[in-house]
């Protein structure tokens, strides 16, 4: 906008204008300061030197009453020039005074630019709105003064030669004359701005119109402040250069060279300052930065006057170079340019205000009044800074004056301008030190619209933050212990608010009733700030002010100050910092789906709990999703780097975020050239291990996508994957294949897909290569959009060929945000990993999950090893542990009680929990198991019980955000088959019949094949899979119903039914069992004593040697079908020949 505005006929002539007369101005008095101080080495000579500013400024406080009426009667661009062409003559005038030399002369000629000045201000400040957008008000006010103070410095340094010989007071003479013609001739360039009042009455009794003049600024309060508020700069601007002539060359005896160095100093400082407030003034002045300015200039004044108080005089003058090589030098610089710095803030904001307020009729008298008050403060300030040096006051005393007064400013400041001034600068405070974005303003409620707001609560600065942005007619609800604390008290006379008692709801009947006659109340629900980082409880009183006042709740998510230094977390819980970034998002708002049936305390916890998920979907739908995953893990190292290994293996390996994201750079750096094109997907067959999250991640940054292949699946599935998806490059390891003896394995691929060891591309990494690495930093080598595939898992092949799920960047991290809302974690916390990575649990909870979380993770190559699990755990000190109800009843029956002390979630899924497991977990290692329920195809958690909502024999309630329907399955009465859709489902399937062809889910519904039954609170009980229902004499009997009774029955063994064809009933029942005392008459007699229908009970138990499973623990189904189908028919075989045998027996 500034070089706009230059180049702009608009705008530029007047800047010329306004830079060559106040340079006119300068010029003189320092010169005139110079030739008495120095030349003519008057005694009281600095005395003097003010009097030259006093004189060039009292004519302000004469003239510009009818300055101000001439410049609103009559065309303000010919009084502009008029102005100017009668500077040519009084220039004459001045000049001659300089070479006679006549300090009288020269002080007429300074009252006389001083009333020229006084003319051409009403007219330069009237034309600026005139002809200026009211966005491009700020920028042109902090380019006039700018010109202002760079003249101040040229007139400086110009003035310095009149302590010279004669010629150089001929310089100076010659000078002030061409100047003055020079800005005439722009001052005719400026475009004609016409009188709005032309009839208007000139009043040229100077004081009855200044009297006027004052009277009608008075009757505008707003005005009259900002008149005030402007005046008071001008006063600390004189002040603190009219002492700089004492500071300088008395109180450190500065050559006449730190003199200028100084003004130098002071003159871009606050040119700087003043475009800063230009900038941070973008549609219209910036407010805020007035008090601020003020508070910075107090403080360095303040400082500046200890500063002088212990400097002594030097012995001889000192120059430049003498005061930078000194601390006490470069501390008075920077003195002056903080108290410079802070007059541009301050006064931009403040002037542009008043011009922008200012009526167009009468906008040149307002201006002419500013110019008097300005004048008045001025000429006070001068003729009292010069009493108080003739009685030789010292400078500290006086600067230490007005940095105390400029103190008191700003709180007379911010009480003139009450709620709205305090909001501004707290939002001015919170966009400067925290980069504050903010989203979404405009679902908040307008004046008398009643409404629930409702932040999270994540450091002692929400209060503030919020009420910064929010409107002026809501109400703050607070804590009553937090209202009663000293140093919140003052605050709460800022806003109206009401102090609670979360623990008693039927105290908040009045908020009830506030909020129903229509006021906007603002409420933390939590009550607390959070100490894991995550939503902590919500309490239900807030909920019941909604319910009871009928009102919708308007969610608002904090995300960033939890890390800073005033939020509760730890630096072990997360990466701390003094002003993080932060994001107020204000989400659209939503009224509580409650029953309606519903009363008293149950009502009352149904809304908290309705509440609780609002507040959930609201941290969802707030998290950044929309980005690659290689981008989410930079963020993470950024935002949630604790300093510990992010990834740790059995091998010893630890990975900190640097090390991974620099360690995949290379390696992705190396195998590109190697692989196909970006967007064709890689197979990784590599168990877990800190080498599967780098390679991971190295497909990530260069736009491949990983195919993570099942290496237990058998080769005929693991090549179906790869056709599926098209997999022509597969990566692995060559240790991994020896040790786990998968050269058949690898053998098989190899005939549809190139296999890449990365040992042999390792041995290839050169230093350069790490040096470009690291150099690549946190930027992808490709490209990729939220929405493009990220990772292909395959099903598992219980009911047929795996199909390849093809999931996007953005499903996995909703997936990790959904899972992170429900059960908070951070980097206090640590992940133990056995589940394989191919397994989409293993990947996205136990990999992904705690990655993006900032939560290190130990990944371990298997889930079997029984013995050697629960060891582990105890030595990395996990406090995250995840299984299947198999590996888990596996783990504890060998772990010691303590192994799990540091355990505080355990976290199943894949496979229904018994009942023993779970007891078994909480009496011998006090920690409770979670179970979840997912499908890869949801990349994978769809539903998981969790600390704040848990129910023992459901899967928990559906993850945020996602929805379910139910369809009615004939033969099932309750419940029905479950379709979900959200953010977590998949982009689609690749089958083998069609490799690499997309197969969505139908309008974004995933058929989940399950039957499941959901409570009204939500909770999720699986009843079975469809395919896993028998239809035995007409009923449909859930197998997973049947195998919860053996497990019952026979705790300690693993079971699994199946369904075989039977011409009588349609289907039969067999139950696969490892144990010969497992017997279908105890099976009866426990059925029957649990009530269950004969229908439940198997016609055949079949004792096998192993139970078929899957890598994942599930059970293989279509493995265990044929077996059952195996072992009947040797069954029937043996029956016949044992029936043949006794037929020919009985004929001999």
């Amino acid at each position: 906008m500034f070089s706009h505005l230059m180049a702009s006929r608009r705008f530029a002539p007047l800047f010329w204008s306004q830079l060559l007369a106040a340079l006119n101005d300068n010029l003189l008095k320092n010169a005139l300061a110079m030739l008495v101080v120095y030349r003519l080495a008057m005694e009281n000579g600095p005395a003097i030197g003010t009097l030259a500013g006093a004189a060039l400024i009292v004519p302000f406080f004469l003239f510009s009453a009818l300055a101000g009426q001439y410049a609103d009667k009559f065309d303000k661009a010919r009084v502009a020039a008029r102005v100017r062409l009668f500077e040519i003559p009084i220039a004459l005038a001045a000049a001659v005074g300089f070479l006679l030399p006549s300090v009288p002369l020269l002080f007429v000629a300074l009252i006389l630019f001083g009333t020229l000045s006084a003319f051409f201000g009403p007219v330069k400040y009237g034309l600026l709105p005139t002809h200026l957008e009211l966005k491009e008000l700020p920028a042109g006010n902090a380019l006039i003064e700018g010109a202002t103070f760079i003249a101040i410095l040229l007139g400086t340094i110009g003035g310095n030669f009149a302590s010279g010989g004669d010629r150089e007071i001929g310089l100076v003479a010659a000078a002030i004359v061409a100047i003055s013609i020079a800005g005439w001739l722009c001052a005719r360039l400026i475009p004609a701005a016409p009188s709005t009042v032309p009839d208007l009455v000139v009043d040229k009794n100077i004081i009855t119109s200044t009297v006027t003049l004052i009277k009608d600024l008075r009757s505008d309060r707003r005005i009259w402040q900002g008149a005030l508020i402007t005046s008071w700069f001008w006063l600390v601007g004189a002040v603190v250069l009219a002492l700089l002539q004492n500071l300088i060359p008395h109180t450190l005896n500065g050559a006449p060279s730190v003199y200028t160095l100084a003004l130098f100093t002071f003159a871009v400082s606050v040119a700087a300052g003043s475009m800063v407030a230009a900038s941070a003034s973008k549609n219209r002045p910036n407010l805020a930065l007035v008090p601020i300015g003020a508070l910075l200039m107090g403080l360095f004044l303040i400082d500046l006057a200890l500063l002088a108080s212990r400097i002594t005089p030097a012995p001889q003058p000192i120059g430049v170079s003498e005061l930078l090589a000194s601390f006490s030098g470069i501390h008075m610089l920077l003195d002056l340019a903080g108290i410079a710095f802070a007059g541009g803030l301050f006064i931009v904001p403040s002037f542009a205000a008043v011009q922008a307020w200012s009526p167009v009729e009468r906008r040149s008298r307002v201006i002419a009044g500013c110019n008097v008050l300005s004048a008045a403060f001025m000429t006070f300030a001068g003729l009292a800074v010069a009493a108080l040096q003739y009685e030789k006051v010292s400078v500290a005393l006086l600067y230490a004056g007005i940095g105390v007064a400029n103190l008191i400013v700003v709180a007379l400041v911010l009480r003139a301008w009450g709620a709205e001034g305090v909001k501004d600068v707290g939002v001015f405070l919170f966009k400067t030190l925290f980069g504050l974005e903010v989203k979404g303003l405009e679902n908040l409620p307008a004046p008398g619209e009643k409404a629930i707001i409702a932040p999270n609560h994540v450091s002692l600065l929400d209060a503030a933050l919020m009420h910064a942005l929010l409107p002026s007619h809501a109400t703050f609800a607070i804590d009553t212990g937090m209202a009663n604390t000293w140093w919140v008290k003052p605050f709460l006379k800022l806003a109206k608010s009401y102090a609670i008692d979360p623990t008693r709801p039927l105290g908040m009947r009045h908020l009830i009733q506030d909020v129903k006659d229509g006021s906007s109340l603002v409420i933390f629900p939590e009550g607390r700030l959070t100490v894991t980082g995550g939503l902590m409880k919500v309490y239900d009183g807030t909920a019941m002010i909604a319910d009871k006042a009928d009102a919708p709740v308007i969610p608002v998510r904090i995300d960033g100050l939890e890390r800073s230094h005033f939020g509760y977390l730890s630096k072990a819980q997360t990466k701390k910092a003094w002003f993080p970034k932060t994001t107020v998002t204000i989400l659209p708002p939503v009224k509580l789906n409650i029953d309606p049936n519903l009363r008293g305390k149950q009502r009352r916890l149904a809304a908290g709990a309705a509440l609780q998920d609002v507040m959930t979907d609201s941290a969802v739908l707030t998290t950044p999703i929309d980005q690659t995953l290689f981008e989410a893990l930079v963020q993470a190292r950024h935002t949630r780097d604790t300093g510990k290994p992010a990834i740790q293996d059995p091998l010893g390996t630890k990975l900190s975020y640097k090390k991974l994201i620099v360690g995949a750079q290379v390696l992705g750096a190396k195998l590109a050239p190697m692989l196909p094109e970006p967007g064709q997907s890689v197979g990784v067959l590599l168990p877990n291990s800190a080498g599967v999250a780098v390679t991971f991640f190295a497909l990530q940054t260069t736009g491949r996508v990983p195919a993570m292949l099942n290496f237990t699946a058998g080769a005929a599935n693991v090549i179906a994957a790869c056709k599926a998806a098209n997999v022509t490059v597969v990566l692995t390891s060559r240790v991994f294949v020896e040790k786990g003896h998968f050269e058949p394995l690898v053998q098989a691929i190899s005939t549809v897909a190139r296999i890449i060891y990365l040992e042999d591309v390792r041995a290839t990494v050169t230093f350069a290569d790490k040096i470009k690495g690291l150099a690549q930093g946190g930027k992808p080598q490709v490209e990729r959009d939220c929405n493009a595939p990220a990772a292909i898992l395959f099903t598992s092949g219980s009911e047929g060929l795996p199909k390849g799920v093809v999931l996007s960047h953005r499903n996995l991290l909703a997936n990790c945000a959904q899972s992170l809302t429900r059960v908070a974690c951070n980097g206090s916390d640590k992940v133990f990993n056995a589940l394989p990575v191919f397994h989409s649990f293993g990947l996205t909870a136990g990999l992904l999950m705690p990655l993006v979380a900032g939560v290190p993770v130990y990944l371990y190559p298997t889930p079997l090893h029984y013995r050697i699990i629960p060891e582990l755990v105890y030595g990395s000190n996990a406090t995250i542990m995840f299984g299947t109800d198999t590996f888990l009843a596996g783990y504890a029956r060998v772990a010691h009680p303590y192994d799990f002390a540091r355990v505080r979630l355990v976290l199943a899924g894949a496979e229904a929990v018994k009942e023993r497991t779970r007891q078994l977990y909480m009496d011998r290692f006090g920690v409770r198991i979670l179970e979840g329920y997912g499908v890869t195809e949801t990349a994978p958690v769809l539903a998981i019980n969790t600390p704040l909502a848990n129910k023992a024999g459901t899967v928990g309630r559906l993850s945020p955000l996602m929805q379910a329907r139910l369809d009615p399955v004939p033969g099932i009465e309750t419940g029905g088959r479950l379709y979900v859709r959200g953010p977590n489902v998949m982009l689609g399937y690749y089958r083998t019949e069609y490799p690499g062809v997309l197969e969505p889910p139908s309008n974004g519904w995933y058929d989940t094949g399950d039957i499941v039954e959901i409570d009204a609170q939500g909770f999720i009980t699986i009843k079975g899979r469809a395919k896993r229902f028998a239809k035995i004499a007409g009923e449909m009997v859930s197998l997973s119903a049947v195998e919860a009774l053996a497990a019952e029955l026979w705790p300690t063994l693993i079971t699994l039914v199946v369904a075989l064809p039977d011409a009588r009933k349609g289907e039969r029942l067999a139950l696969l069992t490892t144990d010969p005392k497992c017997t279908r008459e105890a099976f009866i007699q426990f059925a029957r004593r649990k009530g269950a229908t004969e229908l439940m009970i198997p016609a055949d138990i079949l004792v096998v040697s192993k139970i078929p499973l899957l890598g994942s623990g599930k059970p293989d189904y279509v493995a265990s079908l044929e077996l059952a189908k195996k072992a009947i028919a040797e069954k029937a075989g043996s029956s016949a020949g044992a029936v043949e045998e006794r037929a020919v027996t009985s004929a001999v």
